[in-house]
């Protein structure tokens, strides 16, 4: 268990690692425009359940895509915090947690889709900025097709 993390998300960790990805935007017509390599939704699963195990928690920044993917990431539970491209309404049965807004899950991490501008003593992990000119030292941006459609395991 992380005991960093505060009490109403140290659920997440209790029986495994949590995971965290950003954009994965499962079939959407445009990814092919954001970046000519855009993996197919399948090969994003594989590299997914690759990582995260029966155990783990898996969360999903926002922009999902097509929900018939989600049931077949392997994680234990299912964490969205809703994108500029999601419908709560659309998500509700593969999700266990569904959010709003950004979230602090720690003295110091705040999770949001959108980056999160003039927080400088905590990291912003987040998606949603598919150009390559953001960089900042606390933003971690987790968006898919950035980090080789890898989760970031936050235990480590």
């Amino acid at each position: 268990m992380i005991q960093t993390l505060y009490k109403p998300f140290q659920h997440w960790s209790e029986n495994g690692s949590v995971y965290i990805l950003s954009d994965l935007h499962f079939a959407d017509a445009d990814c092919k425009l954001m970046d000519s390599n855009w993996i197919e939704p399948e090969e994003q699963i594989k590299i997914i359940n690759d990582m995260v195990m029966k155990n783990d928690t898996f969360v999903c920044l926002g922009d999902v895509g097509d929900a018939k993917y989600l049931s077949e990431i392997k994680a234990r539970k299912k964490i969205l915090l809703l994108g500029n491209h999601d419908s709560r309404g659309a998500y509700r049965d593969y999700f266990e947690e569904i959010y709003t807004g950004p979230l602090f899950i720690a003295d110091k991490i705040l999770l949001s889709h959108e980056p999160v501008y003039g927080l400088p003593w905590c990291l912003n992990i987040h998606g949603h900025d598919h150009s390559n000119w953001f960089s900042a030292e606390n933003h971690l941006n987790v968006r898919a097709e950035h980090i080789d459609y890898c989760p970031v395991n936050v235990n480590r």
